[in-house]
């Protein structure tokens, strides 16, 4: 049994994975090339990782997002998540976006967007194909990821930047329990923006805005403003027919994220005519010990929606 443990803000998430997840004898053969930089944002460089297989690769890429509580670092990288896709062949880009507590949601959302578009943008030099990328990732990781895959765009066309102007869209989403829509969080009307079940992860959802007055950084305190950004940041609120096929894995005695968050987004995307699946793993709460095992149903569900 391997213990990943990482800390958000006051609250420890300690998530356990059974044995096959972890590299060790027997895993693929990779090149790592650490601290690619993405994107730079305030003097500050975001950077991912880029696990390549040795053998056969099989010219895709996967954006494994690395966030836990929306706290995300280099240090969190573990061989253990891409193991099971490169030994399919697949190229992985580990994300690390802008963590919490100095980042909120929104702007973690918004390096998700810059670094698929980086990875679009330079496609032909890790040997992908730039039409064909998936992603996934765990809670925060899965949130990113639906985020990504239900609201990424086109590309910002207007701008001078060329990475700005590339598509950050995906062709295939993998998630395990991921929040998808923080005002009905558990039940119609529960408000969890920093508060209630997420109240530990308020940093996260301390949205500030640039007073030009003031030349500084100022909290948003006017609630609707507030419920609007939660709006944004809410999976379900970007649902549309064109949407990539979404697999979600989720407990259904999750109490961090309830399983009706995951029930919430694939109903939405049903009727929109996205193709979806939902495996529920009974009596399992916000992780479980055979969640190695279950990265062989997100590897398949790539396969099926990458490859053909």
């Amino acid at each position: 049994m391997k213990r990943f443990v990482i800390l958000a803000s006051a609250l420890v998430l300690t998530l356990e994975f059974a044995a096959p997840v972890v590299h060790a004898a027997g895993a693929a053969d990779f090149d790592r090339k650490q601290d690619v930089i993405y994107g730079r944002k305030h003097g500050m460089a975001l950077t991912l990782d880029v696990f390549t297989p040795k053998e056969k690769p099989n010219g895709l890429g996967l954006v494994f997002v690395i966030s836990g509580g929306w706290f995300s670092s280099h240090e969190a990288i573990s061989p253990a998540f891409v193991d099971p896709m490169i030994k399919r062949g697949y190229t992985v880009f580990t994300v690390v976006h802008g963590s919490q507590p100095r980042f909120t949601i929104p702007e973690a959302v918004d390096d998700l967007n810059r670094a698929v578009r980086f990875i679009r943008h330079n496609a032909k030099d890790y040997k992908v194909d730039p039409e064909k990328l998936g992603i996934y990732g765990f809670s925060a990781g899965g949130h990113l990821s639906l985020m990504q895959g239900l609201g990424g765009d086109y590309g910002k066309l207007q701008s001078l930047d060329s990475i700005s102007r590339t598509p950050s869209r995906v062709k295939a989403v993998a998630s395990f329990f991921p929040p998808t829509d923080f005002l009905n969080y558990g039940k119609p009307g529960e408000n969890a923006v920093g508060r209630g079940t997420l109240h530990d992860f308020a940093a996260a959802f301390d949205f500030h805005h640039y007073d030009i007055m003031k030349k500084m950084y100022v909290p948003v305190t006017d609630e609707s403003k507030i419920i609007e950004i939660a709006k944004s940041i809410s999976p379900v609120t970007h649902v549309s027919k064109d949407d990539p096929p979404v697999l979600i894995l989720h407990g259904d005695a999750d109490t961090l994220v309830p399983i009706q968050q995951a029930e919430l987004v694939l109903e939405k995307l049903k009727a929109v005519g996205v193709p979806t699946k939902l495996v529920v793993r009974k009596g399992m709460a916000h992780g479980w010990p055979e969640m190695g095992k279950d990265l062989e149903i997100v590897g398949d569900w790539f396969d099926e929606h990458l490859k053909k």
